[in-house]
């Protein structure tokens, strides 16, 4: 299960896990149309996906979510938060229900999405669960409260997680992107400023969702069957100090 799977990083998971063999449900705002895309590209690998229209701020939607997917598919393993919602204000200028918005989607959200795969799976025995957090959870960027917030609370949420569902195997970890490549950065940035902006970064450039794609999967695979309560940093070294050219360290 993959929360929203339409766009941006939420379809290069979904569709990087269908590569990876794994039978996927996803959901999202929009409607079939809108997911069109990641529908197809699933198709492609030969895995076909499941897509069910939801607001994961909806606790009654976000419930049946989960029983038509338990339903048909029988079992769940792996859940990946990453619906999210973003309001940039300076904090004399946010409204409350600014506020709101963003923490029904990228804090409740994860909550309730979180709380049923894990009921399902502590019965189950097994079960990984991975967040898509960000940069924003350790390094707070201005007009940014209600995110950066969100952000910090989803990462000690998840840890206390991975400490409480441990004794049942189930897996509990975090993904931090850095500046990513999405059709959301488009609402904030023109093209060029996202160009000029990447080229400052250490890597030079914006992540690609694919990439942080590449992380989920070794998160939720075999491969890290030993790691849980831990957070994968995938942001082009963007946190990293800032060390002016021709500065000598050490």
């Amino acid at each position: 299960m993959v929360t929203g799977g339409a766009r941006g990083i939420g379809q290069a998971v979904a569709i990087e896990l269908a590569r990876s063999g794994a039978r996927v449900a996803f959901c999202d705002l929009c409607d079939h149309s809108g997911a069109a895309g990641t529908l197809a590209a699933m198709e492609e690998t030969g895995h076909g996906g499941l897509f069910v229209q939801t607001d994961v701020s909806d606790r009654a939607a976000v419930e049946r979510l989960f029983a038509q997917v338990i339903a048909e598919f029988g079992k769940l393993d792996i859940l990946v938060n990453n619906a999210a919602a973003n309001i940039r204000k300076p904090l004399i200028d946010l409204e409350v229900v600014d506020v709101e918005k963003v923490w029904n989607v990228s804090l409740w959200g994860v909550f309730h999405c979180s709380q049923l795969a894990a009921r399902q799976m502590v019965k189950q025995r097994s079960g990984s669960i991975t967040m898509i957090s960000s940069v924003h959870a350790c390094r707070p960027f201005p007009n940014s409260t209600a995110y950066n917030g969100a952000k910090a609370a989803v990462n000690h949420m998840a840890l206390t997680w991975a400490a409480e569902l441990a004794p049942h195997r189930v897996r509990v970890n975090i993904v931090e992107p850095g500046w990513t490549d999405t059709p959301g950065e488009r609402a904030f940035f023109t093209e060029e400023q996202i160009r000029e902006e990447g080229r400052k970064l250490p890597l030079g450039r914006l992540g690609r969702p694919e990439e942080i794609a590449a992380a989920v999967r070794f998160l939720v695979s075999e491969e890290s069957a030993y790691v849980t309560g831990s957070c994968l940093r995938v942001d082009g070294g963007v946190v990293l100090p800032a060390v002016s050219p021709g500065v000598r360290t050490g």
